[in-house]
């Protein structure tokens, strides 16, 4: 997001463009800004990468779409919990004006200055939020700078105040965030009784915030906002939805061999694995039983008319599920190639939003690390979440043998469902028909 900024009390800068914060993804409030691929001075031009935000969904490439040079970055490499909005950086239209903003700030950007900002300038001690809840009162004279590029004010009010030999920290701010104005400098009266009204300040001093650190003993790994973001969508669902649970015990020998013979006629086009199945016989399974590809919300239930399969895949920064969209159409051969690139890509954290947000239905594969049986939690809105454990060996009763048992390849899967969605005999029938694909995979070739 861009906005021109040309405020009176900035009139003495050229004309210049204010980069904002995007939000990336629909849910989006906030992000951390990664790594800056441009520098001050540079040209930019549409299309070039201008930094890394890891959002509440993965790490990407911040695109620019306006061109100029890049004057002055206002938010730092490694800054966290950056609001949606919030000034990051300055867009100038030749090279030549880019001198003009050596000293432009977040603050001189205008709108709320928020506390990720604010840490740049001021000693951790200093109350953050102070300026921004009470505008009326000054900043505390211990936190003041001794040089006024430590001061939040415009450049027209710096120079105004140097002219009239006025401390900036004596001036009470009424701009955004406690900013100093051009009017506040020319309305500015000296008092003896002037001094900052901080009676109330140690009633803001909160308990200090946790910060990771390191010992013999332990070592604290800071939370990454994909780590932030997961743990409290996932808390949300365990809290507020009614979970329920089926498990059933799968026939995979078929399936296996057919899988085998498959990959025997692929000529590298392919290679199919297991959860390849999976994917194909939960779409048409979604397809046969629709009240189970749903999502709840709160007044109504909404009813999705294509299988778009979730599948949740493990990346260093943390859990992300890329989608397989409109998986009851394709093939097990298209399914297995779209998978491969969609996970590789996810690793890379290279997807584009509209690969890994939304789906109807989403399934986790815990098999290929020899758990057996777990359950998992549901992904929302999604109203349901397949669980998958490894295949296994199952001695089995058979009277036709001369040992008088059999061996048969058995997999064990747990379907979570939103009790407000999926009824008990619903889940049950849906779970039915999945099995049924698998233990009959030719079924889902027809």
């Amino acid at each position: 997001m861009t906005v021109d900024s040309n405020p009176d009390d900035l009139a003495a800068l050229p004309p210049h463009t204010i980069v904002s914060m995007p939000a990336l993804s629909p849910t989006m409030t906030q992000g951390n800004i990664g790594k800056w691929q441009k520098k001050i001075g540079d040209q930019i031009n549409p299309g070039d990468i201008l930094c890394e935000i890891e959002t509440d969904k993965a790490q990407m490439d911040f695109e620019c779409q306006e061109e100029g040079y890049l004057a002055q970055i206002l938010i730092q490499s490694g800054e966290k919990d950056v609001p949606v909005n919030k000034p990051i950086a300055v867009f100038v239209e030749s090279q030549d004006l880019v001198s003009a903003f050596a000293n432009f700030t977040a603050a001189d950007a205008g709108g709320t200055v928020a506390a990720p900002s604010l840490t740049a300038n001021t000693p951790a001690s200093t109350p953050a939020p102070a300026a921004a809840a009470a505008p009326s009162v000054a900043a505390p004279s211990s936190s003041a700078s001794e040089s006024t590029d430590r001061v939040f004010a415009s450049p027209v009010a710096k120079v105004l105040a140097a002219e009239k030999g006025i401390p900036l920290d004596k001036i009470v701010g009424t701009g955004p965030g406690g900013r100093i104005t051009k009017s506040d400098v020319e309305n500015y009266k000296p008092s003896a009784t002037a001094a900052p009204t901080i009676a109330a300040a140690p009633a803001l001093v909160s308990a200090p915030t946790p910060v990771a650190s390191s010992s013999s003993l332990y070592e604290d790994i800071p939370v990454t906002q994909m780590r932030k973001i997961i743990a409290s969508r996932l808390l949300q669902s365990k809290q507020t939805v009614p979970h329920y649970y089926l498990t059933a015990e799968i026939k995979v020998d078929r399936l296996l061999k057919l899988r085998e013979l498959l990959n025997a006629q692929a000529n590298g086009k392919y290679k199919l694995s297991v959860n390849d199945f999976v994917i194909k016989a939960s779409s048409l399974a979604l397809v046969s039983v629709p009240e189970v590809n749903s999502a709840w919300q709160d007044t109504f239930i909404r009813r999705f008319k294509s299988a778009d399969i979730a599948v949740a895949v493990a990346t260093e920064s943390g859990l992300i599920t890329p989608i397989v969209s409109a998986a009851e159409s394709k093939g097990l051969s298209s399914i297995s190639n779209s998978m491969k690139d969609l996970a590789a890509r996810a690793k890379l954290n290279k997807l584009a939003p509209n690969e890994y947000q939304g789906g109807s239905f989403t399934i986790s594969n815990l098999g290929m690390f020899g758990i057996d049986h777990f359950t998992a939690i549901i992904n929302q809105p999604h109203a349901a979440i397949l669980a998958v454990g490894s295949t296994s060996d199952k001695l089995v009763l058979d009277p036709s043998s001369e040992k008088g048992f059999a061996v048969e390849k058995v997999m064990k899967v747990t379907l979570s469902c939103d009790h407000r969605v999926v009824d008990g005999a619903v889940g049950a029938t849906w779970l039915g028909k999945f099995k049924g694909y698998l233990e009959e995979p030719l079924s889902m070739l027809l």
